[in-house]
């Protein structure tokens, strides 16, 4: 898969957050722009470019700033990411790390975060009693460790306007997700405990994120790739 015009992309999933194995996948996720002309045709390009082998995911920048906006956990990593496991870095997409900060809703976070881990933990329910083809121990045991980095992360980014992607203390995961893997429900306390922190706790963030921010900087990604005409003066 050939995608130009890339404007931010990294290493992301379980190397970024500390729990890799051996013979864990490495994933990637990253944006880019598609030229501001093709956007103006009768049929739209694609929105968003995934491959397998390698796994990578590209989101379109329009695709990629309203995913972030409705405080979507995954795409939210990528401008939280250690510089270390950046790969690709332009000067756009430094402008868009430096005011991820106006993505950041509380009540967006808080439903979002709270939504995937509810759903982690339906999945990991239906693995074990039969409902899906693959109940493995180790896909449960995935399934709860992605429950518990989404409760504490999304607690962390809800209560302080920051996003700390490579979890503390990697093995306490582990145990979890073993815990888990032998009784599914064991899961549901540490559910039901942030769901309760989560309502409890004033948020660090504005109640909505201010877009503004984010359509200026989509405006100044459509006016770089929109090509000027021969023989007019450049941007």
């Amino acid at each position: 898969m050939t995608v130009t015009n890339i404007l931010l992309s990294g290493i992301v999933g379980s190397t970024a957050y500390g729990l890799a194995h051996e013979g864990s996948d490495i994933d990637r996720l990253g944006m880019y722009a598609t030229p501001t002309e093709e956007l103006h045709g009768l049929h739209r390009p694609p929105e968003s470019h995934v491959s397998t082998a390698p796994d990578r995911t590209l989101h379109e920048a329009g695709k990629w700033c309203r995913l972030a906006l409705s405080g979507n956990p995954t795409v939210m990593e990528l401008v939280w990411l250690p510089d270390e496991l950046y790969e690709t870095r332009t000067a756009l997409g430094d402008e868009l790390i430096a005011l991820r900060q106006t993505l950041l809703g509380a009540r967006r976070i808080r439903d979002a975060y709270l939504g995937y881990a509810t759903q982690q933990f339906r999945k990991l329910r239906s693995r074990r009693d039969g409902s899906t083809a693959d109940g493995s121990p180790q896909r449960v045991a995935k399934h709860a460790r992605h429950l518990k980095r989404l409760c504490t992360q999304g607690y962390e980014l809800y209560a302080t306007g920051r996003l700390t992607v490579r979890v503390d203390d990697p093995e306490s995961y582990r145990r979890f997700g073993e815990e888990v893997a032998a009784d599914p429900e064991a899961a549901q306390p540490l559910l039901r405990r942030f769901e309760e922190a989560f309502a409890d706790t004033r948020s660090a963030l504005p109640d909505q994120p201010d877009d503004r921010a984010a359509d200026a900087w989509l405006r100044r990604v459509r006016r770089e790739f929109y090509p000027t005409a021969p023989g007019t003066p450049g941007r």
